[in-house]
This record gives structure tokens, C-alpha cells and sequence, in this order.
């Protein structure tokens, strides 16, 4: 018997730092693109502008965040792990179109299954990195003597990686028990868990979290 449970998954800071990053990474692929001539927006000296400041307060943001998830312990979360890829991948690729429930039961200790932690993995340690070497070589490269043509490509590469990654976050934010149930459990920090190991205790709803 499958049974659910309201739990407290996300905390102020975490809310924070994803909408926060979200609000960033949308306005520099905005501005990117445009600064890349693919459309005119905001014109190209805004854009310019607009893209610096939010690539200085992205950057200053992730330092934040490698400081809080290292003090906390909460870089343990993005640990590659195998407990039950395969379910999972079978999941994605079908269970999810017949109605199946998920087969990782998410909890607080550990919040994302082994296929969301290689996928934020690879964000954090690849096209994170990519975009924010790139992006400094870019702004640097007239004193530091480096070919423009050779980095601007790369750094083009990784919006791309980044602007893939979010259309297919923003779609699994859908897949939840209904299409909004993980957008409000990032909003409120609560998510409604379905849980078949509940059906061998008590239900536990907890009420209050920090």
C-alpha cells in the first residue's frame, strides 16, 4: 500500500539560492544570446552590462554556496551513488507514461535519486566550471592575450549545456503527483511524499521545520 507523508525537504536557504540562480542563469542566457546576435532585446550595451552584472553575482553566489553546502554537509547529496539506476532510468523512459510511482522514496537524508545526483554532479563540476572560465577568460582576454574566437566558442557551448539542462529540469519539475507539487514543495520548502514503506508504521506528518 502506497501512503504519503508531508515532509520538510528544502530549507529558507536552499529556496533562496535555487530561485536566486534560476533568476541569474535566465538573464544571462538572455542577454548571452542576445550579446551573440541571435535577437535584439535590450540592445547590445545593456545586454553587455546586464550579462557582467549577473555573471559577477552568479559567480559570488556559487562561492556562498560551496561554503554552505561544505559546512552543513549537504554536498553529500550530489554523491554519485547506484541504488536502483536501472528502476530509475526504466522510469524516466517509460513507468513515468504508465502511471508508475517513482521508485526512489525521497526523504531528508537523501533528497535526490542516483540519476538527479550524476545530473547536478555534471552541472557543478563541468558546465559550471566551463562557463565561468570562459566567461572570465572572455572578459579578461585583451590583457591576458588569449584567442577571442576560440573562447567565445566554448563559452557558447556551455549556454547551450546550461540552457539544455534547464528545459529538461523544467519539465521533470511537471512529473511530480501532480504537475506543480514539486514547484510548491521548492516554494514552501514542504513536499508531499509518496512513501510505500509508511504502510509498515505509523504515518508521521511533520508539522513544523526550520
Amino acid at each position: 500500500m502506497i501512503m504519503a507523508e508531508k515532509v520538510y525537504l528544502y530549507s529558507r536557504f536552499e529556496r533562496f539560492w535555487h530561485w536566486f540562480q534560476a533568476i541569474l542563469i535566465l538573464v544571462l542566457l538572455l542577454t548571452g544570446f542576445e550579446i551573440h546576435g541571435s535577437y535584439t532585446l535590450l540592445g547590445f550595451e545593456r545586454a553587455v552590462k546586464w550579462h557582467d552584472i549577473s555573471a559577477w553575482t552568479l559567480l559570488g553566489l556559487t562561492a556562498f554556496a560551496i561554503f554552505w553546502h561544505f559546512t552543513t554537509g549537504e554536498w553529500r547529496h550530489y554523491l554519485p551513488i547506484r541504488e536502483k539506476m536501472a528502476e530509475i532510468c526504466y522510469y524516466y523512459a517509460c513507468g513515468i507514461f504508465k502511471g508508475e510511482c517513482h521508485p526512489h522514496e525521497k526523504h531528508p537524508e537523501k533528497k535526490l535519486n542516483a540519476l538527479q545526483r550524476l545530473a547536478y554532479l555534471f552541472l557543478k563540476i563541468f558546465i559550471f566550471p566551463l562557463l565561468f572560465v570562459t566567461g572570465l577568460l572572455y572578459y579578461y582576454n585583451q590583457s591576458l592575450g588569449i584567442s577571442f574566437g576560440s573562447v567565445a566558442i566554448l563559452h557558447s557551448a556551455g549556454a547551450f549545456l546550461m540552457l539544455a539542462f534547464l528545459i529538461l529540469h523544467s519539465y521533470l519539475t511537471t512529473t511530480g503527483k501532480t504537475p506543480l507539487s514539486h514547484l510548491k514543495g521548492m516554494l514552501t520548502g514542504w513536499e508531499e511524499i509518496e512513501n510505500s514503506s509508511m504502510a509498515q508504521g505509523p504515518t508521521q506528518n511533520a508539522e513544523q521545520g526550520p
